[in-house]
């Protein structure tokens, strides 16, 4: 079935149908080889060769990247057997079936990404890839100068040494300090184990950032999609120089400098 074109590049995920039509005008757009510079212009996404800059988009299961905001009192899997709310009852409103990329705890909050694509999540994810995570850990009471250093150095775990990239207080005074830790790595629980063995139980975890993606925009419950620049961001840090053109020849990511932002969760708060 015939549909407009700045319609099936919105839906392709590709930008918004306004940014679309002004793809249009600009004769950037061509189907089946023929350059289409009108907005009435129609075609058949399942039948014609639609191209934008000559290269063909994805009209099916377009690729999806999402940032979340996930507080604390949710389960980072796609069902619980318990019943407990999971991060996927906050993006109920994706239009992709999209899954988390690693662990965030049940009693944690902070940055998730979610995503339907495989390839992305296994390179943002695997240890062996360098993308760096940042929490912030609140600690009873006030931690002397030298158990910083001490945790800095490494603290053993039964799976490994916890051993931060970067380590630093935040603030501090008798009764609670605040901590900025910064990671390369994804094991469960990672950062609570490694602060609770060191003697330094974490009575509240957030995590900030993965690679250049931060929280910044987003409050508690909240959502918005990746753009294309910040996709590649991510490849680059986990791949290096190789990471920066796995996306040149992929219109299925939504490119637009808007970010789209989920504001319609009513998110009540993290209830034990």
């Amino acid at each position: 079935m015939k549909e407009r074109l700045q319609k099936i590049i919105s839906a392709a995920g590709i930008d918004s149908r306004r940014h679309a039509e002004a793809m249009i005008t600009a004769g950037r757009v061509s189907v089946n080889g023929e350059i289409v510079s009108e907005l009435g212009a129609k075609a058949d996404p399942q039948k014609d060769v639609i191209r934008i800059d000559g290269k063909i988009i994805s009209i099916e299961n377009p690729s999806c990247y999402i940032a979340l905001y996930k507080p604390a009192g949710y389960v980072t899997t796609l069902s619980d057997p318990q019943k407990r709310p999971t991060v996927v009852d906050l993006v109920r409103d994706v239009p992709e079936r999209v899954y988390p990329i690693g662990r965030l705890d049940y009693d944690s909050a902070g940055l998730l990404l979610l995503t339907n694509d495989g390839s992305f999540a296994q390179k943002i994810s695997h240890p062996g890839f360098r993308v760096t995570k940042t929490y912030r850990a609140k600690i009873a009471g006030r931690i002397p100068p030298e158990e910083l250093k001490k945790i800095s150095r490494g603290i053993p775990l039964p799976d490994g040494v916890f051993k931060p990239e970067s380590l630093k207080m935040e603030k501090a005074n008798d009764k609670s300090t605040w901590l900025s830790l910064t990671l390369h790595e994804g094991r469960n629980r990672v950062v609570r184990r490694g602060l609770e063995a060191a003697g330094h139980p974490v009575t509240r975890l957030v995590r900030t950032s993965i690679g250049s993606i931060t929280l910044s925009g987003l409050s508690e419950g909240q959502w918005r999609s990746l753009s294309a620049r910040e996709v590649q961001q991510l490849l680059s840090a986990a791949q290096g120089e190789k990471g920066k053109n796995i996306l040149d020849n992929q219109l299925k990511i939504n490119n637009s400098r808007a970010v789209r932002v989920n504001r319609h969760h009513k998110y009540s708060g993290y209830k034990r």
